[in-house]
């Protein structure tokens, strides 16, 4: 049968002590204030169980979102609460806008466009202008050229070139389309070239020619050819004058000499053209 508890306590029990059941394990000593709830709270947060951690993180997650939701919800309601009129207007401006950036990048487009087509039409004609030059120095002698050609040589066998032959076969080599002519390695001819005799020989732009004359011209080798051995042609002449021709092509031709430039006294260029 139990134990019965006594109606009482026992006389040798002060009031206010705290009771404890029979050889109970509790390490605080009997004078130790009590446990708080603080005090209890503190040391779950020191120490939390799993369950503990569990939910601390589900709170934190929770409220992540609810902080992302109403900043959405804030973005959300900028126009909300604008009148139908008022959106009409915005959307409005906002057309506007659209359109006067879309005329402008045409705009610029355009520029873009013609400064590209001013430029390549720049370029060509600086291209042309370039080639056009180089051209006319090489018809008046100003600088060296090379290229394929035939070479001539006469020499006085019986008799001496006359100035007719030698005027010939300049003109027959210009007919066939020769680029660059010179005389012995020194003298290159040009449009306002002259041939002169004199006493002791011929003068080509007042300077005298010895023999062998040796005249590299450039151009196309056959047609140069051609132009020398026709009938009664240069060589036919240059023969009859007591001379000898030979006549030798040339895949690659250097004429090294180059004339002065004249000014024109007389001559002016038309600014109309």
């Amino acid at each position: 049968m139990p134990d019965e508890i006594p109606d009482e306590l026992p006389a040798d029990d002060p009031p206010g002590r705290e009771l404890r059941p029979t050889g109970s394990s509790d390490p605080r000593p009997d004078d130790a204030p009590p446990e708080t709830g603080r005090d209890r709270l503190l040391a779950t947060m020191r120490r939390p169980t799993r369950a503990q951690a569990i939910v601390g993180v589900l709170l934190a997650v929770l409220g992540f979102s609810a902080v992302v939701q109403v900043n959405n919800n804030e973005q959300d309601n900028t126009y909300a609460g604008l009148r139908e009129q008022d959106l009409i207007e915005i959307l409005d401006a906002l057309t506007g806008t659209a359109e006067r950036a879309r005329r402008e990048v045409d705009r610029l487009e355009n520029t873009r466009d013609q400064l590209q087509s001013e430029s390549t039409s720049r370029k060509a004609a600086l291209a042309a202008t370039e080639e056009r030059v180089e051209t006319l120095n090489i018809i008046a002698g100003l600088v060296p050229v090379t290229g394929p050609g035939i070479r001539i040589r006469i020499e006085e066998d019986t008799g001496r070139p006359t100035l007719t032959s030698l005027l010939d076969l300049v003109q027959e080599m210009r007919t066939a389309d020769a680029e660059a002519m010179e005389f012995n390695d020194t003298h290159r001819l040009a449009a306002q070239s002259s041939f002169n005799t004199v006493v002791g020989g011929i003068e080509l732009d007042g300077n005298l020619l010895e023999p062998p004359y040796v005249i590299d011209v450039i151009g196309d080798p056959h047609a140069l050819r051609s132009a020398m051995t026709f009938e009664n042609g240069p060589i036919e002449q240059l023969e009859f004058d007591g001379a000898s021709v030979e006549v030798t092509e040339l895949e690659s031709l250097d004429i090294e000499s180059i004339r002065d430039p004249e000014r024109p006294v007389n001559a002016e260029a038309d600014p109309g053209q």
